[in-house]
């Protein structure tokens, strides 16, 4: 099953500059897909129109085979949880714990089922010691992660992260990929990301590159780094660990597809150990 499916999606914020043009893509269930483009490529405006924040010109999206129209808007946006770019602006309680239950109480959860719920989620971010404190006070790591907390407890069948590590700091960004990716490995959550980060590209298991509102690659990130001199054309990069790989195979030595930079290192340690 599609969990996403958009056709022939066209978009302008003043009806003159179009930002997206005739789109057409989908995305499987379960599936964790980054999307990637120069400013300006049309990325977070897909993830805008996805949720109906803004109102498309022309084509269709469909939600787990719903139509995206005003009258299914609500049903759609039950289905789908996003974390968007500044922690500072997604928080609403006092608290960890009153931020994380803002948007179970809209649901009208059972106040008294309400505390598990909490506990449960903080705990799957790493948060549950952080209930009493207050978001301000926290790192925009943590942030972000309470953030995420909010929206997992919400139970969606499809996460969207709208450039959520890009206004972290180095160990921000690394502890937000990390839960990412145990998101994906541990629950049958659909997880689309639009980034700019290559090294989470790396981890995603489908890529769509974009420009100027196009398609212009898509597939497996192993597949897609192979297209360097595109990616460069495109102002992106590859990430290290795949720079580290290319010159290892200049000289001989290689490695598996698909290897973050810690599986590199240790790869090429059981290497040395073999000879």
């Amino acid at each position: 099953m599609k969990a996403i499916n958009v056709e022939k999606l066209s978009f302008s914020y003043d009806k003159q500059n179009t930002i997206l043009k005739q789109l057409s893509f989908h995305i499987e269930e379960g599936s964790y897909t980054t999307i990637i483009g120069h400013n300006g490529s049309g990325k977070s405006t897909i993830a805008k129109l996805l949720i109906g924040l803004l109102e498309k010109d022309e084509g269709s999206i469909y939600i787990q085979g719903i139509e995206l129209k005003e009258e299914t808007l609500q049903t759609i946006r039950s289905k789908i949880g996003v974390v968007f770019q500044n922690p500072d602006n997604q928080f609403i309680g006092a608290t960890v714990a009153d931020d994380i239950a803002f948007g179970l109480e809209n649901h009208q959860v059972d106040p008294e089922k309400m505390e598990d719920i909490i506990q449960n989620f903080a705990h799957k971010v790493g948060m549950n010691q952080y209930l009493q404190q207050e978001p301000t006070k926290l790192s925009g790591g943590q942030k972000q992660r309470v953030a995420i907390a909010g929206v997992l407890a919400m139970t969606p069948s499809i996460l969207i992260f709208d450039e959520a590590t890009s206004m972290l700091d180095p160990k921000g960004k690394e502890e937000i990929k990390r839960l990412i990716k145990e998101i994906h490995q541990l629950h049958n959550i659909t997880i689309l990301s639009i980034t700019h980060d290559m090294e989470e590209v790396a981890q995603s298991d489908h890529v769509i590159v974009l420009k100027q509102g196009r398609i212009v690659m898509e597939g497996k990130p192993a597949d897609i780094f192979l297209n360097d001199q595109q990616l460069k054309d495109l102002q992106l990069d590859i990430p290290f660990q795949w720079k580290l790989k290319q010159e290892l195979e200049k000289r001989g030595i290689t490695l598996s597809n698909e290897l973050t930079i810690e599986e590199v290192v240790d790869e090429l340690c059981q290497l040395r150990l073999k000879k």
